[in-house]
């Protein structure tokens, strides 16, 4: 909707002072973009960087009282506003209080006496103010500003008031509030309050009233006749003009000029070089030294693994100069003990962040533990990444499964923003996903969902399998043009895995690959094509080297969406005799099948001819079985049916 739409511009005020003012586009979920408009201002000051006075843009955020009262994403976003990772220095809530949600009155949409008391135990001061009163309201407002300049915390305006029309201009509230909306028909206008009260103190004639009013109405006339005149002859790709675009929305936002994602080998020798020196006195954990001497290891000799490849990601990024991200629960170890970006000195708790000490001329790298919250923490990182084209933005999911908590952020903004108001983002999700025996609530991050709203290039949908295809693919998300938000499905097992390591080579020459195919077997002999992607490829290795089976080639499927079929269809017209098979881990109702049974078939004619089919758990209604053993016994079937014949 155009009233949904963001937009950027000067504000002058009467006296000639002009302000900057981002008004942040959002949706008609109430609330959802509480976490996009703090993301985005901190994302703002952080470009500013100001240090610890750096909280020179305020966030203001206007709520309705059922919605603040109702909504939990209100609580989550409050709870964010003194955490290091997420402040803005405070934000000045302002709600409309109209003492009615749509048609609920307040005893049946909150337990409390007022909207606001769900912000008592954050000990955020709380203004009540009559707005039918516009003096106190101002009045009020220089308080709430004062206080949020002096203290950088958040403050609220609960103005009382009413709505006279209902929800639109066609509802009539007197249906469900009589004795409410009896009252409010009988009431002056705040405008006629408060003329009435400006000319009995003398501060206006009645004449200088009514010539203020006619000056105002005539405005609004000519505006509106303005925009008929217009209606129907702007172009598409006009027709908001006024609503200028913001310039972090521009298409040559960020623009990098000449890059590629291989680095060279003294870049990742560097890397690792820069975990072997701790700052002078620092007591590194005993049992982290043996990872700091394997990571610099790692860097010149190989066997990357997982947690250090994506280190590498992040590190050659900052010293190119682009500045990253990450933020999420239990981000800076890794929810799996596999990241380590942070460590803590045994004795006194200090911190040591070794990518932060790379070079003089590094950018800034950001790695925050959040709040236990997806929801308001995933917004955050959205709206960071809108307004930092020049950054690589990372939101991570303590388990894949969690997602979920943050739907709503995925439906209205990660996957549908740039369709209903050209905005663009490219916040990275790592959603850790993998069937392991962890049962139902620790193995799915629900690809099919994602899938599902993929349509129109809106996003990137992939699952690496290698440490070095993830450096690649982080690297590549960087740097790519247009923008699109990217979701990853990272591994649990193979974080250690030693058949899931890259080599130096892996990251110091190709790029990402979105199909790998199989160099290890006869082309003309094969009879079967495995299609996978994710932690089952090394499953299905694993058993056809046992099988010692050489008529069997593995596909690994790289990036689910976009699908590039020109890669696919290159890799399968090497199989004359073969027929193909998708394999997944997910039951058949889940997971990726049920999109590439409908993609496949279209893009590459080879599978429109001979047909694929599916091995896969049986469809259930739960994302995977509850018990370990009921697990390995469903691995196992799985297993044989790949290569029974």
């Amino acid at each position: 909707m155009k009233y949904h739409l963001g937009t950027e511009g000067t504000f002058t005020a009467s006296t000639g002072s002009t302000t900057k003012v981002y008004l942040a586009a959002n949706p008609s979920h109430l609330e959802a973009v509480n976490g996009v408009l703090e993301g985005v201002v901190r994302a703002k000051q952080d470009r500013i960087d100001l240090g610890g006075a750096g909280f020179s843009v305020l966030p203001l955020l206007i709520h309705g009282d059922a919605a603040f009262a109702g909504q939990g994403v209100v609580t989550e976003t409050l709870q964010l506003s003194q955490l290091r990772g997420y402040r803005t220095g405070g934000t000045v809530h302002v709600i409309i209080n109209n003492q009615v949600g749509f048609t609920t009155g307040a005893s049946s949409s909150r337990s409390t006496l007022y909207s606001t008391d769900v912000a008592k135990g954050l000990q955020i001061p709380i203004f009540h103010v009559n707005g039918d009163d516009p003096e106190a309201v101002a009045h009020v407002a220089e308080l709430a500003f004062d206080y949020r300049q002096e203290f950088n915390k958040d403050v609220i305006i609960d103005m009382v008031c009413y709505r006279r029309r209902g929800h639109n201009e066609g509802d009539d509230p007197s249906m469900t509030q009589p004795v409410m909306y009896s009252l409010i028909e009988k009431k002056r206008s705040v405008r006629k309050l408060y003329t009435e009260a400006l000319v009995g103190r003398g501060d206006l004639t009645e004449d200088e009233a009514e010539e203020a009013l006619q000056h105002y109405k005539s405005e609004l006339e000519r505006v509106f006749t303005e925009a008929r005149k217009s209606d129907g002859q702007q172009s598409s790709a006009t027709q908001v003009a006024g609503l200028e675009r913001p310039e972090s929305q521009m298409e040559d936002a960020g623009v990098i000029i000449g890059w590629q994602t291989a680095v060279p080998d003294k870049v990742l020798a560097h890397i690792g070089a820069a975990h072997t020196r701790p700052p002078e006195g620092f007591n590194v954990h005993p049992k982290l030294n043996q990872l700091l001497d394997k990571r610099s290891q790692m860097s010149t000799d190989g066997a990357v693994d997982w947690a250090f490849g994506e280190i590498l990601a992040f590190g050659s990024l900052l010293m190119e100069g682009t500045p990253v991200r990450l933020a999420g629960q239990d981000s800076r170890r890794g929810t799996f003990v596999q990241r380590h970006a942070v460590l803590h000195d045994r004795l006194n708790g200090a911190e040591w962040t070794p990518l932060m000490y790379l070079s003089p001329d590094q950018s800034k790298f950001w790695v925050y533990d959040s709040s236990l919250s997806e929801y308001a923490c995933l917004a955050f990182e959205y709206g960071y990444s809108v307004e930092r084209p020049d950054a690589l933005v990372l939101w991570e999911a303590q388990f894949g499964d969690f997602v979920n908590g943050a739907q709503v952020v995925i439906d209205e903004f990660i996957s549908a923003a740039e369709q209903k108001w050209g905005q663009t983002s490219s916040v990275v999700l790592l959603l850790p996903h993998g069937y392991e025996g962890q049962g139902p609530d620790h193995s799915s991050a629900r690809k099919e969902r994602f899938l599902q709203l993929a349509a129109e290039d809106n996003m990137i949908v992939a699952e690496p399998s290698t440490p070095a295809n993830h450096f690649h693919l982080l690297r590549r998300q960087a740097y790519q043009r247009p923008r699109r938000p990217l979701v990853v499905f990272t591994p649990k097992q193979l974080l250690r895995l030693k058949a899931a390591t890259s080599s130096i080579e892996d990251f110091t020459s190709g790029t990402f690959q979105p199909v790998i195919g199989d160099s290890s077997v006869d082309p003309a002999a094969v009879q079967r094509v495995l299609l996978c992607s994710g932690r089952v490829y090394y499953d299905l290795l694993a058993e056809r080297s046992k099988r010692e089976d050489a008529t069997t080639a593995l596909v690994r499927i790289e990036q689910l969406y976009p699908l590039d079929a020109e890669q696919i269809v290159a890799e399968l017209d090497r199989y004359p005799n073969a027929e193909f098979v998708w394999v997944q881990d997910e039951p058949r109702n889940q997971g990726a099948w049920t999109y590439l049974i409908t993609r496949l078939p279209a893009y590459v004619p080879v599978v429109a001819e001979r047909g694929m089919r599916v091995i896969s758990r049986p469809a259930s209604a739960a994302p995977s079985a509850g018990t370990a053993k009921v697990h390995q016994a469903e691995q196992a079937t799985l297993l044989e049916e790949a290569f029974a014949r």
